[in-house]
């Protein structure tokens, strides 16, 4: 089954690091893209460059950036093939986002 990791960051979470540590953390989101299971794997630009678009009453309207009522911003996504949901949320927990704060939604893909 497929499932989307959907990664969020919480801003001022992350712990000051080195860029030898950076790197390090860098190298493990690496690690995820680059598992067997991972399909298909991205970082999302920031906010700042986000639109969100609705639709009200038949007009298109289009903002700046999201307006979630959250902390947490989405900072990317990995799209496993995983044997089971147990498989998914142990690779879900090894994203370095996940260890500094962020959660990371675990959600099946559905047939379309």
């Amino acid at each position: 089954m497929q499932y989307m990791l959907l990664v969020y960051d919480t801003p001022g979470a992350w712990p000051t690091l080195t860029e030898e540590e950076m790197g390090a953390v860098y190298g493990e989101y690496a690690a995820v893209s680059q598992n067997k299971a991972t399909k298909h794997a991205a970082q999302l630009k920031g906010t700042e460059e986000a639109k969100t678009v609705r639709v009200k009453d038949g007009r298109t309207l289009v903002t700046a950036g999201p307006f979630a009522e959250t902390k947490e911003t989405l900072g990317g996504y990995y799209l496993v093939d995983a044997d089971s949901v147990d498989q998914a949320l142990e690779l879900a927990a090894t994203i370095p986002s996940v260890r500094f704060g962020g959660p990371a939604d675990v959600r099946p893909i559905a047939a379309m």
